[in-house]
Parts: C-alpha cells; structure tokens; sequence
C-alpha cells in the first residue's frame, strides 16, 4: 500500500521539506531511536514482541513474578513519589535522549531555525520562533516569583499558544496542568484546587466562554486564582499577554538559568478525559514519553521525513504525543487545528502533505461521511492512529481503502502509557479487529476480579509494568490503590483476551458491562453491532435499570444527513447480519449529535442522566437508585 507522494496544491513545505531532513540530528539520538537517514527505507525489525502461537505461553511465563524488567520499573511507593527512582536518571542517557523536550526546542532553533514546528491554518511556527515565544512566556512566569516545582494552570484552545505554554512551565521550573477546553465551571474549580495552581494562563475565550468572566466566578466561589495570563492569538513573540489585565512584565533572561525541569521531574498534570465524572490528575514527568515516542517511532516506523497532523485535544495523552513529544523529538512540523472540521482537516492534509494523522475513531469517521475523500490523489498519508475508544473496523478498513493509509492503533491507558500496538505488516483482519500484541517491554499480565493472576488463561483485567507508566493519582491516595496493585501491577479499567497469535482484544470494560438477568453483555458488543446499520454515523450503548431484569440496553445513535431509523427498523437488521440477539438494543434514541467529553470520546454520563430523565417514570426508586450508584465507581469517575 505505499506509494510516491501525490503532487498537491503549492504550499510553503515544498522549501521547508529540504531542512527537515534526519542529519541534523544528532546521529547517537537517532540510532538508539531505530531511525534511519532520510529517503533510505527502514526495515521492520523482528517481531520480537510478538507472542503467538506456541509461543504464547512463553509470553505468558515471560510475564511471571521472575521477570527482571517487572522490578526494574516497579511504580513508585508513595512515600517517594514525586522523586524519581534512581535508575531512571541513567535512562536518558542510556537511550540518547534530550535532558528535556526545552533542550530539544532549542538545540533545533540553533541548528534549523526557520524550519516550520506548526502550521495552524495561515500561520507558521518556526523552531527559533517557538523557541523566543516559550522563553518569553516562561520570563513572564517567573516575573511573578513562582517558586520551582509549583503549578501552573493552562486553560487553552488546541493550537500553538497550548504548546509554547507547554514549553514555558518547564523552562520557568513550574509543572504544567494541561486543562481541556471544554472543562466547565465545576471541573475547573475541581482540578484547580486539586493541583494547587494559583495561576491560570488562558485566552480570551476557551470553549465559547469568557475566561475573565470564569475566573471571576471561579474567585467567587472560593478558588484561589492570584494572577491570570490572558494569552492573544497563538501566543507570537508579537501577540499580546496581560497579566491581571495590564501589560505582562518580564523577568530577566537571567532568571531562566539552572530554572527548567529535567525529563525525570513531575513536569505535567494530565487530567483524566471526563468521561465519566469528574477528573482526576495523572502525574507525569518526561521520561515516560520518550519511552512512549520510542515504541512509536519503532511500530509506525516514523522518521524525520515525517508531516504530522493531530486533531485531537492536545492536553490529554494521545493529543501530547502526537503534536507536542514525538514531532519535536523528530524535528518535524506538525498541523494542528483550533478546531475539529471534517473537510477543513483534509484540506489541510493535502495541502501540508501530511504523512501522519492522529484522530480518534469519531473524527476520521466525520473524514469518511464529508465525502472529503475523493481517492489517493492529492494526500501523502501514510498511518493514521488512532483509538481512545473502539475502533469500528468497517469504518477503519473503508478509511485505508479511500486514503490507502495504515489504520494504526495503541491501547492503553493515561496511567498506564502504551500496552499493545498494531502494526503495517500485522494481516489487515488483525490489524483492524485487534489492539495488536503487547509490547513486551510492559510485561502484560491479567487478573480475574479476585486479584488472581489469570494470564494463563488469556482472558482477563490487564496490568502493566514498564517504562511508560504514570506516577499514579495527584491528591487521591485511594484512587491509586485501586490503579496500583500492592505488587506493583498497574491497572487498566478492560476486560481482554489474548488470541491464540498473541493479539490482543477489548471485550469489554470492568465498568462498561451491562448485566441483564445475571448475564454480563459488552456495551462496546452492543455498539459494534449497531453501528454496522447503514443509516448510523456514531454509537454508544449503555445501561438502562430494569426493576426485574437489573438493566436492558439501550442504544443512542447519530445518524447520518437525511438517515431515519427506528427501533424495528434496526433490530430487522441486525437480525439478517446475524448479530446474537442478546446483543439486541431494547431501546432506542435517535441525537442529532452525540455528546463528547474534553478528551473527545463520546459522553456516556451525559447519556446515563438523560437516559434516567427520559425513562426514569416507568422504573421504581430502587432501580434508579441502584443506576445512579452504579454509574460512580470508588475512583471517583462515573
């Protein structure tokens, strides 16, 4: 499926492209990477983590307690998290890495600095560019007198103002917490008083609402906001910034010095997506997404020929790698959008000669239904990645028949980091049906709802050790008990199954089933049998209570322009496709557009709480009840 890239609208990459080429790079940060120079093609190194067949089971025993690598990467106790354990501070040598993404940004300003970092529509970011704006941000930090360690609130559209604010904390020595645009009043009050930032860096207005307005309300409400940073623009060297609105002063260049974090230092609150509740805070340092960029480099096989389009929230995980970590890391720019439009981004695409694209599965589908697609011609597009939630393989393959790209995915989680990944040369059924095989450098093992190690099995809970973990939960000590077994295993919320090749497969989530008359049905089943009705654009699946069954399923669509469908109509189908009746919906409800969190999957909260005002009169109290306990698990979400 590869191919010459296709001639494109003219563009100002076609002078940049001549820069961005892998010999600038340092070549012992390029081999301990796997990469290779520009225009050679990469081979595909053996598939060593690969367990399949008959050696499934030596997979299997390789995860045992006797694993070296298991202790290695033990989560940190609490007693000592916040410090890194000592032999991570050899890591970044080890592997060739930069002391911190800053060094990098500015290693590439020096030698490339006109080469483009991002293109947002019209405008163009380069290194030197990026690197004089994130120390002008950062001198306009320190002038506050902030003391090192601290953190800092960045309430911002996805764009580059959200990177050079990145940049700027960790020069200034402040850790960044990443806030989704979308966040409202309550998540914002939420996870400011959580993470102790005083300081807030927005724009203008975030989400449709008036950031002076929030923060003036926020303040009323009791949270302890002592300097906002209004951010004009992308956040130029010539774009305003005030502060507590006058002018932004600056602090001497001098006071940069000794001041930044090192890539084994907390340097970034990643908040959970919402999806369920309120948010809790994912404790990050640097390392682990070296290590993440790592393994991307090596299943993508991405190098620095690379264009990368991300179109997804940058504060969240997917979102930071794949336009803060790995383009950087890379030397190479990045698209990125304001916001999310279907055609606008394959525009956008062709245009840049994007190579690759990271979209979680509703946003390449939205590609797919604005006939944006007309063939290969005019796109470069080698991989898209994508994930965040299931990916609907007939979708998937008709987004590799219209692009010819590789539809890509990791599984895993923001606290764990990557757990299996599929690859170019995996057959494409696998490809498209599977999460790929574990990466055998974060030591997969299972356990069933007892806490007995199952992996024998092939079916289970997953749990990880391994160098892209996260440090666990900020403020909520409870909640990384229940995510980090006492044996040091870190959790995922799945339920999946190893295939007899190694694959791995989602079949559900521990807390995504839906328990009908003592039977356990997948949502994400119910979903994938929906959605392969010709008028469904987009489907969740949740619970319903059920005074005598527990819970039914019901189903909540999109449907595609000018579709109709209802309940008869869709269970007609499902029939003549062969679907178990089981996973039957029993009730169905037709939104002109289903509701997203801030981190783009699609909402099931807002979805319970409409389904329990729209169907609650025919339930008795104690099944709504019993829905509404349900619905929040001991780790706070829903």
């Amino acid at each position: 499926m590869s191919r010459a890239r296709s001639p494109c609208p003219a563009s100002s990459i076609g002078v940049a492209r001549s820069l961005i080429t892998i010999q600038y790079v340092p070549f012992s940060f390029t081999r301990r990477l796997g990469l290779r120079y520009a225009g050679r093609p990469r081979r595909s190194r053996p598939e060593t983590a690969a367990p399949r067949g008959r050696d499934a089971a030596r997979y299997r025993e390789r995860a045992g307690p006797e694993n070296h690598l298991n202790a290695a990467w033990d989560p940190l106790p609490p007693d000592r998290r916040g410090h890194p354990p000592e032999h991570l501070l050899t890591s970044v040598a080890e592997f060739g890495f930069p002391l911190s993404l800053a060094e990098r940004v500015r290693e590439l300003a020096r030698i490339r600095p006109n080469a483009p970092a991002y293109f947002v529509e019209d405008r163009v970011l380069d290194w030197a560019a990026y690197d004089a704006a994130s120390d002008r941000l950062a001198r306009i930090l320190l002038a506050g007198s902030l003391p090192r360690g601290e953190s800092v609130a960045v309430w911002l559209p996805d764009g580059p103002a959200f990177h050079i604010a990145y940049q700027a904390t960790e020069r200034a020595g402040l850790v960044c917490l990443g806030l989704g645009a979308r966040c409202g009043e309550r998540e914002l009050a939420h996870l400011l008083a959580l993470s102790g930032a005083t300081t807030l860096v927005s724009a203008p207005i975030v989400g449709g609402v008036d950031a002076v307005d929030m923060v003036a309300t926020l303040r009323r409400g009791g949270v302890d906001i002592r300097h906002h940073l209004l951010v004009e623009g992308d956040a130029f060297v010539e774009d305003p910034i005030q502060l507590d609105g006058a002018e932004a002063p600056l602090a001497e260049a001098s006071a940069l010095t000794n001041r930044g974090l090192t890539a084994t230092e907390e340097s970034l609150y990643n908040t959970t997506s919402g999806t369920t509740g309120l948010p809790k805070i994912v404790i990050h340092d640097q390392l682990r997404w070296f290590h993440f960029h790592r393994f991307a480099c090596e299943v993508g096989h991405l190098n620095a020929d690379d264009i990368f389009m991300s179109a997804l929230p940058a504060p969240f995980g997917f979102g930071l790698w794949t336009s803060h970590v790995t383009p950087t890391l890379l030397g190479v720019p990045t698209v990125v959008m304001r916001r999310f439009d279907a055609a606008s981004a394959i525009e956008a695409m062709c245009r840049h000669q994007v190579s690759v694209l990271a979209a979680v599965s509703t946003q390449f589908i939205l590609m797919l239904e604005s006939n944006g697609f007309d063939g290969p011609e005019g796109l470069a597009l080698r991989s898209l990645f994508t994930g965040g939630e299931a990916v609907p393989e007939q979708r998937a393959r008709a987004f590799e028949e219209k692009t010819g790209a590789f539809v890509l995915q990791f599984y895993g989680s923001n606290e764990t980091g990557a757990v299996s990944a599929t690859r170019p040369e995996d057959p494409p059924h696998k490809r498209l049906t599977t999460a790929g095989r574990p990466l055998e450098e974060m030591n997969l093992r299972l356990f069933d709802a007892k806490g007995r190690d199952v992996t024998e099995r092939g079916t289970g809970q997953p749990a990880v050790k391994g160098p892209v973990v996260s440090r666990g939960y900020l403020g909520a000590p409870e909640a990384t008990e229940e995510l980090i077994r006492p044996d040091g295993w870190v959790l995922l919320g799945d339920l999946v199954e190893l295939d007899e090749d190694g694959y791995l497969r989602v079949i559900g989530r521990t807390d995504d089933i839906i328990i009908r008359g003592g039977k356990n049905l997948s949502a994400a089943a119910i979903e994938d049998g929906v959605a392969t009705h010709p008028a469904v654009a987009l489907a969740a699946a949740i619970g319903l209570p059920d005074a005598v069954f527990g819970e039914r399923a019901a189903a909540y669509v999109e449907l595609r322009a000018g579709a109709e469908l209802d309940l008869e109509g869709l269970k007609e189908h499902l029939a003549e496709t062969g679907i178990a009746r089981e996973l039957w919906p029993e009730t169905l409800v037709v939104f002109d557009a289903l509701p997203h969190s801030v981190g783009g999957k699609v909402a099931k909260s807002a979805l319970r709480d409409d389904a329990l005002a729209r169907f609650s009169g025919g339930i008795d109290e104690d099944a709504v009840h019993r829905a509404r306990a349900a619905q929040r698990r001991p780790d706070g979400e829903r």
